[in-house]
């Protein structure tokens, strides 16, 4: 469904030397430096795949969306989505797959949303009775039939993105690309998003990209996830062969109650240094192998008031995975 080779895009932009002089100097002679903000990325998604696109901030997820979407142009490399070329911004592939920026609006602000739904209804040219049934569906499943009435700026947050979702899926798109659909919601919100989300793609089988820095929403929805650090790949493949190479290690947590105790600031093992934390903890993360005689040092060291087994987390493998990059 989504071909991706070597997409590259680099924004060139003025560097402006600080003061009024260096104003002046500008207008007769402009240094500029180059920034990839996508280099060199490729990766193929079948139809019906649900993946997960994580990087940190700044690291070109959002412009290798906005490049599948035909909303800028790629400096070199190629793209297809349903065997359409995105840069030619064909009507009929403008029909096929909708965008979702967490962070901004397409909906009307001081219009009630089912306004801005008869709007998109009539763009797409959506036959009534489709639409109706559509509607209806997508309503339901995200139960907000009470506010369609509603002014948007009005709504809740979490209301808003709902609506958001029910715009883009109206004219039922092929191809779903969500760039952090969730942010800014709380718990309740992000569990009903996710959950809408899975049950669309089971029942249509739609391709989604998804964009998220809330690692619940990749763990829940994602069985693919794609990495990409400073605009580059540097990982393509199952999230649970993501996770087992944080599940080879454990992460041991020990409280010691104050700091006359043998660990006053800083405790020194074979698997690294590990420094007193504000709340008096201590962590340290070893390979499972060896947690059993970690813990017998960490006990036999000094008094222990408590100590906590548990896995590393994913957000914790992904950052080391930034950190070797670096």
């Amino acid at each position: 469904m989504i071909e991706v080779s070597q997409l590259t895009r680099v924004f060139r932009t003025y560097k402006k030397v600080p003061g009024f002089w260096g104003g002046v100097k500008g207008l007769f002679k402009r240094e500029f430096e180059e920034t990839a903000a996508a280099k060199d990325i490729s990766f193929t998604i079948a139809e019906g795949e649900f993946v997960g696109f994580l990087g940190p901030n700044g690291a070109g997820k959002t412009t290798t969306l906005k490049m599948l979407s035909g909303l800028i142009y790629p400096t070199s490399g190629t793209a297809r989505v349903a065997g359409y070329d995105p840069t030619k911004r064909e009507n009929a592939y403008r029909r096929l797959f909708a965008l979702v920026l967490g962070q901004k609006n397409q909906l009307w602000w001081d219009l009630p949303a089912i306004e801005s739904f008869h709007l998109l209804r009539a763009i797409y040219g959506i036959p009534a009775a489709q639409y109706q049934a559509t509607l209806d569906e997508l309503v339901d499943l995200l139960t907000v039939r009470e506010k369609l009435n509603v002014m948007v700026r009005e709504l809740s947050l979490g209301e808003r993105m709902k609506m958001e979702l029910i715009a883009a899926l109206l004219h039922r798109p092929r191809v779903l690309f969500l760039d952090e659909p969730t942010i800014g919601l709380d718990v309740v919100s992000q569990r009903a998003v996710r959950q809408f989300l899975r049950e669309y793609n089971r029942k249509y089988r739609v391709t989604i990209l998804l964009t998220s820095h809330y690692m619940a929403d990749i763990k829940e929805l994602c069985e693919r996830v794609i990495v990409i650090h400073k605009g580059a790949k540097i990982y393509d493949g199952a999230l649970d062969r993501l996770e087992s190479a944080g599940g080879a290690r454990k992460k041991i947590i020990t409280f010691l109650p104050g700091a006359g105790t043998a660990f006053p600031d800083t405790w020194q093992s074979r698997y690294g240094t590990t420094k007193r934390a504000d709340d008096g903890k201590f962590t340290l993360c070893v390979p499972g192998e060896n947690v059993v005689s970690v813990s017998q040092e960490i006990l036999s060291t000094g008094p222990v008031a408590d100590i906590t087994i548990e896995d590393v987390p994913l957000e914790d493998v992904i950052a080391e995975l930034f950190a070797a990059q670096a």
